[in-house]
């Protein structure tokens, strides 16, 4: 690919540093995604203008990452990262040079940078800028390192994680010696911070290959960032309904679920404490009574520990806490199981429930989605009808009760709860005239002591 189509914006951009005589370029991830038939995220810039000379040149300009030589130019109502070519200095905490230097020359510019498919750039003048085989590789689909891996992830242990990550958004494979760098170098991941190991696993995961996270596991990557991974994929499943290690069946149920953050997390996680409940019976059967609840503790604990967001954690953990429930193929059960979860989790529920079947043994896959599928039609049927299935859906209210004469306090959500059960048995019931009279009965029998 000779041309690249440039947006607007970026184009601009790109003419008003070159009519002021200066070289500028697209770069990095736009150059690959667009010689990849992608479409690109971001429209990063590099030039030979130094900051105080780029922001000089436009009339609305951020202060991104000025000491680095970052400037956003604001064009309309988009920004565009404009960064001065520079040679990065001495890296101590494997992740921020000591110093950076400006320079004219796009090619050391382009020499620090992580892997050779993000270090070409393009100008239509110009064409594709490829110094070190980044074409190439595209079209063998390899990460390689721009350089000596082990310099490349001394200056940054994340690109450890980024190479994983790009791995498997890109369908490509490793280079070996990029690999046996990881190895060696994977406990440096130990100096960067909980933020940045998040972004990179989640971009993982909802990329198009969740079950490449396998090569964290293979490189030392897991054993840093989550050692809890590494004892499932060890974990045997010695049991009619499983034919994989606990690892391997988690890594292919993420196969089995859509691009989702909260979806692909719940299913990383969702046997994380088979090794904690581990048993074997007398016939050689392996048991793991408990462990969706043991692993909603562990997820929550790895949560925490990478500074998730709190909706995401409820979520995954409530996924994850409940998602060997088998509901009985009634609506009366699937009600109360929505009701156990969240109306608005019940979804997800039953998605998470057909990527966990999908990677069990094949033997028990057919029966297992038949049933599913029942269960799947009373929970449409359900939300057709728009049955009551949590407090606030109910047509009595706590101001009720007390407009009714009742006081404030724990016997008052006692009754909304015993009132909610019945509803959930029975829909018709969830009227106010029929909750009101039920509520002053429960009140009644409460006070005579029944």
């Amino acid at each position: 690919m000779n041309f690249i189509e440039i947006p607007a914006g970026a184009e601009q951009v790109l003419n008003v540093l070159h009519h002021a005589g200066f070289e500028a370029y697209v770069v990095g991830g736009c150059v690959r995604d667009s010689v990849l038939g992608r479409i690109p995220g971001d429209w990063d810039i590099t030039t030979s203008a130094s900051p105080q000379e780029v922001k000089s040149l436009f009339g609305r300009t951020v202060d991104t990452g000025i000491a680095h030589g970052t400037v956003t130019v604001m064009i309309g109502k988009e920004g565009y990262e404009v960064t001065t070519y520079r040679i990065d200095g001495a890296y101590e905490d494997f992740r921020h040079p000591q110093e950076v230097t400006f320079t004219t020359s796009l090619t050391e510019d382009l020499k620090r940078r992580d892997f050779t498919v993000n270090a070409m750039a393009y100008s239509h003048e110009t064409g594709i800028v490829d110094e070190f085989g980044g074409l190439r590789d595209l079209k063998d689909k390899v990460i390689r390192c721009v350089g000596e891996p082990k310099e490349r992830f001394g200056e940054d242990a994340l690109r450890m994680m980024r190479a994983v990550r790009f791995a498997a958004q890109l369908g490509f494979r490793i280079d070996e010696r990029v690999k046996d760098a990881i190895r060696e170098m994977a406990d440096a991941l130990d100096h960067i911070s909980a933020e940045r190991i998040q972004t990179e696993l989640v971009k993982l995961l909802v990329s198009p290959h969740p079950s490449w996270f396998r090569l964290a596991y293979e490189t030392g990557i897991t054993s840093v960032i989550m050692p809890e991974f590494d004892r499932i994929m060890v974990q045997r499943q010695h049991n009619p309904h499983h034919a994989y290690t606990a690892g391997e069946h988690t890594l292919l149920a993420m196969k089995h679920i859509q691009a989702d953050k909260v979806l692909r997390l719940t299913m990383l996680f969702h046997d994380m404490g088979k090794p904690d409940t581990f048993t074997t019976d007398e016939n050689g059967k392996d048991h793991f009574h408990g462990h969706a609840a043991v692993s909603a503790q562990i997820a929550f604990r790895i949560l925490k520990r990478l500074k998730f967001d709190n909706d995401t954690t409820q979520k995954v953990c409530t996924l994850v806490r409940h998602h060997s429930m088998y509901p009985q193929l009634s609506a009366r059960e699937v009600r109360r199981g929505a009701y156990l979860l969240g109306p608005e989790l019940y979804d997800s529920f039953l998605q998470v429930k057909r990527a966990d079947i999908m990677a069990q043994h094949p033997d028990v896959i057919p029966d297992k989605l038949a049933y599913l599928d029942q269960v799947e039609q009373i929970w449409e049927d359900i939300k057709l009808h728009q049955d009551c299935l949590s407090l606030k859906q109910m047509n009595l209210s706590g101001k009720d009760l007390i407009g009714d004469g009742m006081k404030p306090g724990p016997e008052l959500g006692e009754v909304l709860e015993k009132l909610l059960m019945e509803v959930l048995d029975q829909p018709e019931k969830n009227t106010r005239g029929y909750l009101l009279e039920e509520s002053r009965r429960l009140r009644a029998k409460e006070k005579a002591g029944g």
